[in-house]
C-alpha cells in the first residue's frame, strides 16, 4: 500500500489559523496597556465600516466583533479581480477582565481604523494609603527620677 504523506500539512494548519485566510480572517492585533488609573486596550480595524462594530460586556468578557466588506461590487460584470489578498469578513475577539475593572464606565472611541477601549479601574482596587496605630509611649524610669 502506497501514503501520500506531507510534512507541511500541520504547519499550514498551523499558519491558517494565526494569520486566517480571506475567507476565515485572523483574529484583529491588539495592543493592552495600563496608563494611570485606566486599562486601555486599542484594536487594529483597518477599513472596517464603525456601523459594523459591535462591543460587549457580559460578566467579565469584552467581546468586539467587526466585518470588513469587499470594496469591490460583485454584481458588476465588468470588473475583473486580478489579486485579492486583503482579508475581509467577520473579525472577533474576546478578552477576559479582571474583577479589578469598572466595566459600568467603558469609553470606546474609533479613529483611523484603531478602535480604542478605555475601562476605568475600580475605586476598590486603586492603591491607597493605610495608617498605622501605636500604642502610646511610656516614660522611661530614667526620665522620672
Amino acid at each position: 500500500m502506497l501514503m501520500r504523506t506531507d510534512p507541511f500539512r500541520e504547519l499550514d494548519r498551523f499558519a491558517q489559523q494565526i494569520w486566517g485566510t480571506p475567507v476565515r480572517p485572523a483574529a484583529m492585533p491588539i495592543d493592552a496597556y495600563r496608563q494611570g488609573d485606566h486599562f486601555i486596550a486599542e484594536f487594529d480595524l483597518p477599513g472596517v465600516d464603525e456601523e459594523s462594530i459591535d462591543l460587549t460586556v457580559e460578566k467579565n468578557i469584552l467581546t468586539v466583533r467587526a466585518e470588513r466588506s469587499r470594496v469591490v461590487a460583485q454584481e458588476d460584470d465588468s470588473t475583473e479581480v486580478i489579486i485579492s489578498e486583503r482579508p475581509y469578513g467577520t473579525y472577533s475577539r474576546q478578552l477576559f477582565l479582571g474583577e479589578t475593572l469598572d466595566t459600568d464606565h467603558i469609553d470606546a472611541s474609533y479613529i483611523n481604523g484603531v478602535l480604542t477601549v478605555k475601562i476605568p479601574i475600580a475605586e476598590t482596587a486603586k492603591a491607597r494609603k493605610v495608617q498605622i496605630n501605636t500604642a502610646p509611649k511610656k516614660k522611661s524610669a530614667a526620665l522620672s527620677a
